[in-house]
């Protein structure tokens, strides 16, 4: 995995161009539509060599159960302070129910308990924030791409959204919502899971209760926590700043291999 040509590598490198646009300061560098233009290339330009070096399936490594982490931050929300989070927290989710629609054939909601009774997948794999930071957990829960076979995607499908219950700021278009979304490589990836359990327990709420999605070969910000809806889509100009996730945007970029 050391010589991978990671998405950091390519991106250093593409920041070589700034010189010949005539900017001064960082400010000027970020807020310019051509280096931004010359950073989306390169981003899709790593995404295409990581992938075409490792292979869509190549697993994330996993660990053994004496390598879990004894403590394990919590990334993001700690706690979502939203109306609707809170009833659902005080009845211990038993009305919670994960909606799926968009771009599908059979539309569906499916209650924690469904989940649970779905077969399960459980990894122990290392979480990599983007902070710096890194711990190992285990993980359990259902493979998203055997939930997306049951409610089968339509052919115009290619991006999947999550829809989080955590509200972080009200910026951009009036909405602070998290969510986050993959294309359909990573949605079937056979590590990609929606886990309902972290080290053989519910979820905490600081990691996600009562779903998450573990998404192992990219950095943490893209494993969105408080699931409430996921959505398949074509495409993902139109939904909140229309890059993808809150982080993205905000600047941080879609594709956060590792």
């Amino acid at each position: 995995m050391s010589r991978i040509i990671t998405r950091r590598r390519f991106l250093i490198g593409s920041t070589l161009t700034a010189s010949t646009l005539g900017l001064s300061g960082c400010d000027a560098l970020v807020e310019s539509p051509k280096v931004q233009s010359i950073l989306k290339i390169a981003e899709g330009l790593t995404m295409k060599t990581q992938r075409a070096l490792i292979g869509d399936d190549t697993l994330a490594r996993e660990y053994s159960l004496a390598d879990i982490s004894p403590s394990f931050r919590a990334n993001g929300t700690s706690m979502p302070d939203g109306a609707q989070y809170q009833d659902l927290l005080s009845r211990q989710f038993s009305t919670w129910q994960l909606e799926v629609g968009g771009l599908v054939e059979r539309p569906a909601k499916l209650s924690l308990a469904a989940l649970k009774a779905m077969p399960a997948r459980t990894q122990i794999t290392r979480h990599d924030c983007v902070e710096g930071w890194s711990a190992i957990g285990q993980w359990s829960g259902v493979p998203l791409g055997a939930l997306l076979n049951q409610v089968g995607l339509k052919p115009e499908a290619r991006y999947i959204v999550f829809h989080c219950a955590d509200e972080y700021e009200k910026t951009l278009d009036g909405s602070g919502w998290y969510y986050e979304s993959i294309d359909l490589v990573d949605a079937f990836h056979p590590q990609t899971i929606l886990a309902h359990s972290m080290n053989g327990h519910d979820l905490e709420v600081a990691h996600g209760a009562p779903l998450r999605l573990r998404v192992e070969r990219q950095l943490g910000y893209k494993q969105a926590k408080y699931l409430m809806r996921i959505e398949a889509v074509s495409d993902l100009s139109t939904l909140y700043g229309g890059n993808g996730g809150f982080w993205e945007d905000r600047g941080y970029e879609w594709y956060a291999g590792i």
